[in-house]
């Protein structure tokens, strides 16, 4: 397994992006201004993910996506790992948002989150269609933090 920094040509990560963030004007919004890490095994693309810094103290898990044949291989698990040591000098908490289904909450719980705090309406207010997950509308952002060090 291996895991490389992207810094040219974002874009052409896109396809699996969109998994994580499955609208392509919200993955514009800090794209550019983060820091992607892609990783492989075999040689072939498996996960990608996308942090961007929130001040002196704190960075955030924007995206993270796992093509799907991959999921529950342990790649997500991997590059949580990975970047959380790779962040742990530069910051004391990394904070992911997301939307709150039981299975997306429990792979964050595994990965040494805890609950932190919530934006009300974020999915609604913020996309231009209804996002679904586990057959349940996303509504609220609801916020994960981790201690780095």
């Amino acid at each position: 397994m291996t895991i490389k920094q992207i810094t040219e040509e974002k874009k052409q990560f896109l396809d699996l992006l969109l998994l994580g963030d499955e609208q392509e004007s919200m993955i514009d919004r800090y794209l550019d201004e983060g820091d992607l890490f892609a990783l492989y095994d075999d040689d072939h693309l498996k996960a990608v993910c996308v942090v961007t810094q929130v001040d002196s103290l704190i960075c955030e898990l924007k995206n993270i996506a796992v093509y799907e044949q991959f999921q529950g291989h342990g790649y997500g698990t991997a590059l949580i790992g990975y970047i959380s040591e790779h962040y742990r000098n530069r910051y004391e908490t990394m904070l992911v948002g997301t939307g709150e289904t039981p299975s997306i909450m429990s792979f964050y719980r595994k990965c040494g989150f805890e609950p932190s705090h919530r934006i009300p309406h974020f999915f609604t207010d913020n996309y231009d269609h209804p996002m679904f997950e586990e057959g349940v509308q996303l509504v609220d952002m609801v916020y994960l933090k981790k201690q780095l060090r």
